[in-house]
């Protein structure tokens, strides 16, 4: 037995040989010694660690097999967002991407194949597995964590360190001190298909797909499991970086390879759309013979300098995009229609279908989205249909192969009753507003009239109440929801507020500790944000973002409680239909009611102000009569109007000859409004709008308030390049709540350019135009002598 010190060496000399056998054989793709000599020397280090354990470290290949199992994952809040990318199906939608990179970018437009001012995109497959991020301190992996919803993941960190082709160490030299790598985790091919015979072998289950398994694998509390799993890493890029990196996508790649982490081997450079068009259709041609599957192909704009100019949206980067390959179909038998009811009421027909393997999924259900979809396909129970996974995702029935149908094919008929609370089923109207006119028809949905009283409305508007982007329960899932419901326990959102001890330690699974942790979720969840508790309402076409924006502009819940629809449509992107249903939903009586008991039973409401100042300069009276849709009159004629007689009163009160005085007003719209106003229900409401937005501190003479008391009102600047000291949306935000418009572009009306490193075109065309220009320093000096 050789002593502890030649024992040392030895290992130390193993560990090395073994992680380069690991780097030529994963990252490079280059094995330089056959399997039967790779498990000899971890088979030697192995015994030799077991003969001196003193000398085991957590970066040794032999520590890839997993620990003690965990209790449950903690959570991981990612410093830089894990966000998701847009998507492109179609050819055009791809040149749609390209041309907003450019306008983005202040480049001119060009042909697919443009000389001169090509942008340069990275290219590689989308890999169909599960999104990742690795924390490396020091060289050293400190933590893995799974995307989860883009702010925070669970910690996964005793997982990621079975996967054989992840460096727990990073090899050469140059890493940042801290350097966070993003990539997929997968399963290839082969290594599904070995997993699903040792399933099988085993007496179980096999899983459906490569993603499944890859995403079931490496959520497994007990890592051992996860470390039998033939899992594989492909790193994409990086997220928090504390040192340089080199200034392009593809370059940031290399150098990830070059510290031992896999790369994609298809990484190509494109030079335009035309040539990333080559590369989509080359990658699409080979793609069934890749070892892993794909659905689709990355494009990234290279330069991370140009990344950075082209910024965010809400939930993706201007500068990627994902261009999906057309979805897999298949045919089947469609066996029956059933129809479920969803949290607004609304019946939606749910296809049964015989079992079938669609894009390497067993599909056996299909949405018909809705009746007039039905109609559209000319679908009857017994018919032969083509299946697809849109997006490769969700399945959905594209057409009906005619010949094939049987002679006692059934017609699909909606119930007249509802198939859970056998409340009547009425089909909804579309009511479409303008210019003075309401047209009614009827709609494509079908809707439960029971409410609340329906079960199964009751169920979806409770889940997601509760949901971690709404309330946020933690504990409270689908089936203790279910469990509430049906035992009467809870009616409303406000019954979860008021639920006993006793009542939740009587559901099935509960003992005395789960129900203290449920009740003190439930109690912790009591100071929601405004904009939170707005989304956890469940208003029709109130997302998150339309919340967001509710809440930052009316700063409080009894001003969008009250606002009546014209006010809602000076909100950017609210149009006159959603505003009608935010408007609607809080004039009913019964979500009064549920409103009103929350706050009764303790809801606190966080972050409510006053009104946004931004809001409250956005106002005039041109505006004000261009949103009441009176015929003829435009918004050119509204501003001449305002312009004339100064104030709504004296509009409505002027005569015939008044308004023949307005330039350029013709008969029609003179006609048009004095049979407006002459209405005495549409005057009264044109004056409660008026009083609403004075009572809303938003009503024109505000602009002059405004300017006086903002001191960038009226001014245009731009953001280019990187800031240190904050983001572009802080920086945004800072100069919006001065007055100032922040445009995405530099124009002869630019005010002021705010430019930090790295800033390119905008920069220049400001020196073209000779408008004014500060660095970040003076940027910030600036904002101390606004008072921002």
């Amino acid at each position: 037995m050789p002593s502890a010190q030649t024992a040392a060496e030895r290992i130390a000399a193993l560990r090395s040989e073994i992680d380069a056998h690991n780097y030529r054989y994963y990252v490079l793709d280059e094995p330089s010694v056959p399997d039967a000599e790779y498990d000899r020397l971890f088979q030697e280090l192995r015994a030799l660690e077991a003969e001196h354990p003193e000398l085991v470290t957590p970066e040794s290949p032999t520590q890839r097999v997993g620990g003690e199992a965990l209790a449950a994952f903690g959570q991981v809040r990612h410093e830089v967002p894990m966000l998701s990318l847009g998507n492109a199906f179609e050819e055009q939608e791809l040149l749609d991407f390209d041309r907003r990179v450019r306008e983005g970018l202040d480049l001119p437009a060009g042909d697919l194949f443009a000389e001169g001012v090509s942008i340069e995109y990275s290219c590689e497959p989308k890999l169909d597995g599960l999104a990742v991020s690795l924390l490396y301190e020091n060289g050293h992996l400190v933590r893995g964590a799974t995307r989860g919803d883009g702010s925070v993941g669970e910690d996964i960190t005793a997982n990621v360190r079975t996967v054989r082709n992840i460096p727990l160490r990073l090899q050469g030299e140059g890493w940042p001190p801290v350097l966070e790598v993003r990539g997929e985790i997968y399963m290839t091919k082969a290594g599904f298909e070995a997993l699903n015979a040792r399933q099988l072998e085993a007496g179980g289950k096999p899983f459906a797909n490569p993603r499944n398994a890859a995403a079931g694998s490496l959520r497994q509390l007990d890592p051992r499991i996860t470390a039998s799993r033939p899992l594989e890493l492909c790193a994409y890029g990086v997220g928090r970086s504390d040192g340089g990196l080199p200034d392009t996508h593809i370059g940031i790649l290399n150098a990830l390879r070059g510290w031992g982490l896999p790369i994609s081997r298809e990484l190509r450079l494109a030079r335009g759309v035309g040539e990333c068009l080559d590369y989509y259709r080359a990658i699409g041609e080979k793609r069934d013979s890749l070892p892993y599957e794909i659905d689709g192909v990355v494009f990234k704009v290279n330069a991370t300098a140009q990344q950075r100019e082209l910024g965010f949206r809400a939930r993706e980067p201007r500068w990627a995009i994902a261009h999906k390959f057309p979805a897999r179909e298949e045919i089947t038998e469609l066996l029956g229609v059933e129809f479920q009811v969803g949290r607004t009421g609304a019946i939606t027909p749910v296809a049964r279908l015989r079992p079938v393997q669609v894009a390497g999924v067993t599909v056996s259900n299909a949405t018909l989205h809705n009746m007039d979809e039905v109609a559209r396909l000319g679908v009857m129970i017994g018919d032969t249909v083509i299946v697809r996974r849109a997006g490769d995702v969700i399945p959905q029935i594209l057409g009906v192969v005619a010949e094939r149908r049987p002679a006692d094919a059934r017609p699909v008929h909606v119930p007249e009753q509802c198939p859970v609370c056998g409340s009547d089923v009425e089909r909804t109207q579309l009511v479409k507003r303008g210019k003075g006119r309401e047209t009614i028809s009827e709609g494509s949905i079908y809707r439960c009239v029971g409410r609340l009283a329906c079960q199964a409305q009751l169920k979806q508007a409770i889940i997601h109440f509760v949901s971690r982007r709404a309330m946020d329960i933690d504990g409270l899932g689908d089936k203790i929801v279910e469990q509430l419901v049906d035992r009467g326990l809870v009616n409303s959102p406000a019954d979860l507020y008021a639920l006993t001890h006793e009542q939740v330690l009587g559901l099935e699974g509960f003992a005395e500790i789960s129900t203290r942790n449920l009740l003190g979720a439930i109690g912790a969840s009591k100071r929601p944000t405004l904009a939170r508790f707005i989304y956890a309402l469940g208003i029709p076409d109130v997302g998150e973002e339309t919340a967001k924006l509710l809440a930052r502009a009316l700063g409080a819940l009894a001003r969008i409680q009250e606002a009546l629809p014209e006010v809602l449509t000076y909100l950017p992107d609210v149009g006159l239909e959603v505003a009608h249903e935010i408007h609607s939903f809080f004039q009913d009586d019964h979500n009064r009611q549920v409103i009103r008991q929350l706050l009764e039973r303790g809801i606190e409401l966080q972050g409510e102000t006053e009104l946004h100042p931004e809001f409250a300069a956005t106002a005039t009276l041109a505006d004000l009569l261009a949103k009441l849709n009176i015929p003829f009159i435009a918004s050119t004629g509204a501003q001449r109007l305002a312009a004339r007689f100064g104030s709504l009163e004296a509009i409505i009160a002027a005569d015939w000859l008044d308004l023949r005085q307005v330039e350029r007003l013709n008969e029609k719209a003179a006609r048009a409004l004095r049979d407006y106003f002459d209405n005495p229900e549409q005057a009264a409401y044109a004056r409660a709008v008026e009083a609403q937005l004075r009572a809303f501190g938003m009503h024109w003479e505000s602009e002059r308030k405004v300017a006086a008391g903002l001191p960038l009102s009226g001014q245009t600047w731009v953001l280019t390049g990187t800031l240190e000291t904050m983001t572009r949306d802080e920086a945004k935000a800072r100069l919006e709540a001065l007055g100032a418009k922040v445009s995405g572009s530099v124009s002869a009306k630019t005010s002021c350019v705010v430019a930090g490193p790295g800033a390119g075109s905008k920069l220049a065309k400001a020196s073209e135009l000779g408008v004014r220009v500060m660095d970040e320093d003076a940027f910030l000096s600036a904002l101390q002598t606004f008072g921002g």
